[in-house]
């Protein structure tokens, strides 16, 4: 049985992975961002191991958080799953929108910073197709935000293609780890997130979840992949999500705003 660390886990797709995979056997780990959500989340899921706490919108709360996942000892798989979707920018770590420090900032240095696990999984979306790799101009939006022009949407678009980018760069600096990386689309399903409405089938979603956390089905071996719920194996991203290029710039901005470097 594996044991597994799952971030943004007190509700949602999170919370439903980790009470499925606590249900086969394994060892689960939440996370929450401050202490009525972490006693939430041991009411909603008692047979977690435990919650660890961590404000994902402060870099040093996030680090703060690495470093406690590390006390954990090794893991069998991380999966990055917290994310925020549309709302007010709402100016945190270094000025950037909070949504951009959740989805990016966070999972880049806890990538970072706790040791390699066997499996990293990043949370992507299909709204990765609208997101744009010129991190050049107004890398985060805060050039946007100031002049009026901040696009929730176009904002979120951008932070899941890096997280996209995420499965295939970390697959790179990691294959001769014995690690691997992969990112998986969820789908629009009825969550908080995605609202009562929501078409997808949320039970998809939940095997795709448990699947890629347990490295397990078509998931076995995989590494460098992208994901969507409905599909038998691997799906295809945008094209520039596979920019290695790209991946490595990325990076190396990451590395610039956290003073936190990929280590070799």
């Amino acid at each position: 049985m594996g044991r597994i660390f799952i971030t943004g886990s007190s509700d949602g797709l999170g919370l439903r992975a980790a009470k499925l995979l606590i249900s086969k056997g394994h060892t689960v780990y939440l996370h929450a961002r401050n202490a009525q959500r972490a006693s939430d989340a041991k009411n909603a899921c008692p047979g977690a191991a435990d919650v660890l706490l961590g404000d994902l919108t402060s870099i040093e709360e996030t680090k703060a958080l690495a470093s406690s996942i590390s006390q954990l000892g090794p893991l069998d798989c991380i999966f990055h799953n917290a994310g925020l979707y549309l709302g007010p920018y709402r100016a945190q770590a270094e000025g950037y929108p909070a949504v951009f420090a959740v989805n990016v900032l966070a999972p880049y240095i806890l990538t970072c910073l706790v040791p390699p696990p066997r499996r990293l999984l990043y949370a992507s979306s299909n709204s990765h197709w609208g997101g744009s790799t010129d991190l050049e101009n107004d890398f985060g939006w805060r050039e946007r935000h100031e002049a009026g022009r901040f696009s929730d949407r176009g904002a979120y678009a951008d932070t899941k293609l890096y997280n996209t980018m995420f499965g295939y760069a970390f697959a790179r600096r990691f294959a001769g780890r014995g690690v691997t990386a992969n990112s998986v689309d969820p789908g629009w399903v009825p969550t908080k997130m995605g609202g009562a409405g929501a078409p997808g089938d949320i039970q998809e979603s939940d095997r795709l979840y448990v699947m890629l956390a347990e490295g397990s089905g078509e998931a076995e071996g995989k590494n460098g992949c992208y994901w969507e719920p409905g599909k038998k194996g691997p799906a295809s991203p945008k094209s520039d999500a596979l920019d290695e290029k790209a991946q490595d710039a990325l990076l190396k901005k990451l590395a610039e705003i956290t003073g936190v470097a990929v280590y070799e």
